[in-house]
């Protein structure tokens, strides 16, 4: 590991000078639901700032540093909300950091808001494009998702498109606008129609099911949501898969749009759209930092105790999406199998809270509690427990817990990457194997050095643990390496870096 810090800080120039090109005479302007910064009130009335989480924030909030960006989000909080009518129509300097950071909030009415959040995009988006819905029963697309979609989802996009005109405003030239995710597909549209100049991408964390699959919402939502994401330059995705699904789309439902596979675009109305995967990563430097820092390393002292055998170790939200049940299943199935391993084989699952308002998930992780408690039951003895349950968002200790694994789980039913499994290819120490399901966006960057899995496989599951857990040293060593490289290489600034250079080439 010891090339990662020089390549980094490579990487790290690239993007200066690649951000200061790219931003000599266009603004930034970024949209997402979630901003960077959350603010709150305390009790005393005083206003408080908690910076955002997670690679994407960490990503984009970097460009500051080089150049200003305005970073537009909806007003999730109370704080978020006063902070926004203090301003009124300006942007706010983004109070946790030197950097050259603005924040501009988009308020709507909070019934407006929760029809567009948690009625249409969780679950119904969501659900769909994680294929998570049982389609003889479910969806029900009711009046009640008609609302959400005319009061709640359209009048929301359009206030973050009035948003982002209201920033280009005042800017010498049309700007680059970069969307973010299914919360926001009809921004592009919007956007184009009043400010034609402006370059404008949108990327998408999640994947992109099959035209069959959208087929479940009605048409008049489907046109909408396709013919304004096509209005950008450039529509990001996370793999090849999605790329592909995405095209056969347009082909699908945009009467008129010529679908041109080869060169991945689309034409429609007089526009030119470039479809593009951007396999999102993780913050190498900073994930290394942190793995090192005094606080992981406490929590690998709690935890040391159990790594005395091997381990198995999984890190997941507790949502049906990441296939916990079947993961389980297949550990009891191994202790079944092989006697030799009671006692010896550990599974450490750490599982975050996710979306509790919903009663499937609220359901699912019930079924996760029973079943732990059924394979230690049946399997563990006086002196071992054959699964450790964490249930809680602890990310200091998962990281801790990854340093150490001998096999990751990483069984997902589908996902637009999956970065766990990013982060333990890099922190871990003990040249442990990666069991990577092969819906998992990661598996086209991460595969040839992991064992696939097909996630509904239990049997094959079985079989991949099992051959992680014996395979020879010199084995594990080299899978372990390349795939450490392979993250170190391909990072969450190489991330930034190929967008910007796409961008760059349509000024």
């Amino acid at each position: 590991m010891t090339s990662e810090p020089s390549t980094i800080a490579g990487s790290d120039a690239q993007l200066r000078t690649l951000a200061e090109e790219l931003l000599a005479e266009r603004e930034l302007i970024i949209a997402s639901n979630r901003g960077p910064v959350e603010f709150t009130i305390g009790a005393d009335g005083t206003l408080s700032a908690q910076r955002g989480s997670g690679g994407v924030v960490t990503a984009l909030s970097a460009v500051s540093r080089f150049v200003e960006l305005t970073w537009i989000a909806a007003a999730m909080t109370d704080g978020d909300r006063r902070v926004a009518a203090e301003a009124g129509t300006e942007r706010v300097k983004a109070p946790t950091t030197d950097d050259r950071l603005y924040l501009r909030f988009v308020v709507t009415p909070r019934n407006v808001y929760q029809r567009y959040y948690n009625v249409f995009c969780n679950p119904l988006l969501w659900f769909l494009q994680h294929y998570m819905w049982n389609t003889p029963r479910t969806p029900n697309i009711s009046r009640a998702i008609y609302e959400a979609w005319e009061g709640g989802y359209v009048p929301v996009n359009r206030a973050f498109a009035e948003a982002v005109l209201q920033e280009a405003a005042g800017q010498q030239a049309p700007p680059y606008v970069m969307v973010h995710d299914y919360h926001l597909y009809l921004v592009p549209g919007e956007v184009r129609r009043q400010l034609p100049e402006a370059i404008i991408q949108h990327f998408t964390h999640i994947p992109w099911p099959d035209p069959r699959y959208w087929e479940l919402l009605p048409r008049f939502m489907r046109h909408a949501i396709y013919t304004n994401l096509v209005a950008a330059d450039v529509i990001g995705l996370q793999t090849m898969r999605d790329v592909r699904n995405f095209l056969h789309c347009c082909e699908a439902f945009i009467e008129g749009a010529e679908v041109d596979y080869r060169r991945s675009t689309v034409w429609y109305d007089g526009h030119l759209t470039h479809v593009k995967h951007y396999p999102i990563s993780i913050d190498a430097q900073g994930l290394t930092a942190l793995a090192a820092s005094e606080e992981v390393q406490r929590y690998e002292e709690a935890l040391a105790p159990l790594f005395e055998g091997r381990t198995i170790v999984r890190v997941d939200r507790s949502e049906p999406s990441k296939n916990i049940l079947r993961g389980f299943r297949a550990y009891e199935l191994l202790l079944q199998r092989y006697p030799e391993f009671h006692g010896q084989v550990t599974f450490l699952a750490f599982i975050v809270p996710s979306r509790t308002e919903i009663n499937l998930y609220q359901t699912y992780t019930d079924e996760i509690f029973e079943l732990v408690d059924e394979i230690n039951d049946e399997y563990g003895t006086a002196d071992w427990q054959p699964i450790h349950l964490f249930f809680e968002n602890n990310y200091e200790q998962a990281i801790a817990a990854m340093r150490h694994y001998d096999v990751l789980l990483v069984n997902a039913v589908i996902d637009g990457m999956n970065l766990v499994a990013k982060e333990g290819a890099l922190v871990n120490t003990r040249n442990g194997v990666l069991v990577l399901s092969e819906a998992a966006g990661a598996f086209e960057q991460l595969g040839e050095y992991a064992l696939p899995v097909a996630p509904a496989d239990i049997e094959g599951t079985v079989r991949a643990l099992h051959a992680a857990l014996i395979m020879p040293e010199a084995d594990r060593r080299r899978r372990a390496q390349a795939l450490r490289r392979r993250v170190s290489q391909e990072d969450i600034t190489t991330w930034l870096e190929t967008q910007f250079r796409d961008l760059l080439t349509l000024a």
